[in-house]
């Protein structure tokens, strides 16, 4: 995992990405912050590696703003986690935030891309 390769790193994320990420991630059920972790990086083919350093923060961020909510429980290694669960206002600020996603990277591809034929005229 390590290997250097994989860019950019959930550290290096803006801060809101992975808050967006972790939301989306909980909507398929409460999970523990591991593997959110885990379901990320497999979901982006190990394109994002989400780090400890980056991850907890972000969850006790998105708890303390009430759009996720966390229990103790045990994992499926038997051992002691804390298990995170979307709240309806996560729900909602998850479909915003999509939106505004959707929208800003469909403006930076037409920025990106080729001139269509006709569109430079100068």
């Amino acid at each position: 995992m390590g290997d250097g390769k994989k860019t950019p790193a959930a550290g290096e994320m803006l801060q809101g990405t992975l808050d967006m990420l972790i939301l989306r991630t909980l909507v398929m059920g409460a999970a523990h912050g591991h593997t959110i972790a885990q379901v990320i990086e497999h979901t982006s083919e190990q394109a994002l590696e989400v780090e400890q350093g980056s991850l907890y923060p972000a969850l006790h961020r998105l708890e303390d703003r009430g759009l996720v909510s966390a229990k103790w429980g045990v994992s499926e290694n038997n051992r002691r986690a804390k298990f995170y669960q979307l709240t309806a206002a996560g729900r909602r600020r998850l479909a915003t935030e999509t939106s505004r996603w959707r929208r800003m990277t469909r403006a930076i591809g037409l920025v990106l891309d080729e001139p269509r034929t006709g569109d430079a005229n100068e």
